[in-house]
């Protein structure tokens, strides 16, 4: 039987996402109303600006005071997306501490505060849910969560910010350079006029904290991440990639360590074999290959952004949060009983790919190959193209080099070694007198 009382939502934010969580809570109330076991009610939307006209929304409903409006003491559910760390910490520690269950899509704060806000859930007896922060409408979170709370995950690698995977997919099929893709993201809407938090990588860092957190059961703060933008990627490094039968996209990478002792976060560009199913991930979509020791390889796919796919998940979440409400009891909180350590980018093991601009003369591969022996760094492949000569052709550098009268473009690709390994070897070679610099360095995964 329906409850007749209807569960009071108040909404914090009524941009992109916020419109189209109302817009289908308005539009889709009956079938809600049918899966939850009551009806929903949009009790209060809080903006900034309130003289904007919001089509579907009752201006009655508009405040501009979300404090006063998560202090209620009516409002069963509190639904945050205006995104930041400010006022969005206050008020979803308010709305809690005021009776009222969270639904969240808010990566950076859950990224930095997270512990803290599962502890006032706790605290309060009320449930906070956050399936939108992480790739959109990719249903994740709760999987990681849920599903494969009997398993041991043990690698989480992923394509998380749709913005760069267009870029670097553009560069990759069009042969394009970064700035020429950037401004076609830019003019299809895919990129902000800032493009910083998804280039240099902040974005899928603060991702990737909370996928880190709920796949190892160990509190991860985006201070942990290790993050490297993608905005040195060339179109060079993409004809390297393609000679290797790769391809390279921005991954966020969380790791458990082989002894099971520590886990690792990191977000940077990596090339990718082109059967890794991650490598045929196109345009601005997402997708999250997991590793775990029962259910094997799993990969989740779809739309990773955007006012639609992000408001299902946030609708997702506000089913279960609202069900639990009916139902007198909360969903899973924080599981971080593990408590493992994180370990820093140095101890990541991983193979290299190192593009070096070097003098083309005899020695030069001796002089390459010991400094990586001395580093404890093995060597799996190299091979050298005369820059002198014009020649697109590569000169295997066993067979002697060039004739020493101009610069040659020398790749290593290494055995898998640890990242600190890797950092001491390129500090030697750049001292190397025959080194004129060292044009690329990228990692290869998923092999």
């Amino acid at each position: 039987m329906m409850r007749t009382r209807p569960l009071k939502v108040a909404l914090l934010g009524c941009g992109v996402v916020g419109s189209e969580v109302a817009r289908i809570m308005t539009t889709h109330a009956d079938d809600l109303a049918a899966r939850i076991g009551a009806p929903v009610e949009l009790a209060g939307v809080a903006v900034r600006r309130p003289s904007k006209v919001r089509a579907g929304i009752d201006p009655a409903l508009v405040t501009t005071d979300a404090t006063a409006l998560v202090k209620r003491g009516d409002i069963d559910v509190v639904v945050e997306v205006i995104g930041g760390i400010e006022p969005a910490r206050t008020l979803i520690t308010t709305a809690l501490e005021h009776g009222a269950s969270v639904v969240s899509a808010n990566k950076a704060l859950l990224a930095q505060d997270g512990a803290a806000l599962h502890a006032a859930a706790e605290e309060h007896g009320r449930d906070l849910y956050y399936e939108a922060a992480v790739a959109g409408a990719i249903p994740l979170i709760r999987p990681l969560r849920e599903s494969l709370a009997g398993d041991k995950v043990n690698r989480v690698l992923g394509i998380v910010n749709g913005t760069t995977n267009f870029i670097l997919d553009k560069m990759d099929s069009t042969g394009a350079g970064y700035q020429e893709a950037l401004d076609e993201a830019t003019a299809l809407g895919y990129a902000e006029a800032d493009p910083t938090a998804d280039v240099e990588g902040f974005d899928a860092a603060a991702k990737a904290a909370i996928l880190a957190g709920i796949a190892f059961h160990t509190r991860v703060r985006l201070d942990d991440v290790h993050r490297e933008g993608m905005t040195e990627v060339t179109a060079a490094d993409f004809r390297s990639a393609r000679e290797m039968g790769c391809t390279i996209k921005l991954l966020a990478i969380c790791e458990r360590a082989t002894d099971g002792a520590s886990v690792t976060a990191r977000v940077h560009p990596a090339m990718i074999p082109l059967s890794h199913p991650l490598a045929s991930v196109r345009g601005a979509y997402n997708a999250v290959f997991v590793e775990s020791d029962a259910a094997g390889q799993l990969m989740f796919y779809g739309p990773g952004a955007g006012g639609a796919p992000t408001a299902s998940a946030v609708l997702g979440d506000l089913v279960a949060v609202c069900r639990n409400r009916l139902n007198g009891t909360t969903g899973p909180g924080e599981s971080a009983y593990a408590a493992l350590p994180v370990s820093p980018m140095g101890d990541v093991v991983t193979r290299y790919h190192i593009s070096l601009d070097v003098a083309d003369k005899p020695g030069v591969l001796a002089q390459v190959a010991t400094v990586f022996a001395e580093h404890g760094v093995s060597i799996d492949t190299v091979r050298q193209q005369g820059k002198s000569q014009g020649s697109g052709d590569a000169v295997a550098v066993e067979q002697g080099g060039g004739e020493g009268g101009g610069e040659a473009s020398l790749v290593v690709v290494t055995h898998r070694a640890s990242d600190a390994s890797l950092t001491g070897t390129v500090e030697a070679l750049r001292k190397l007198d025959t080194v004129r610099g060292v044009a690329s360095i990228m990692r290869v995964e998923g092999e």
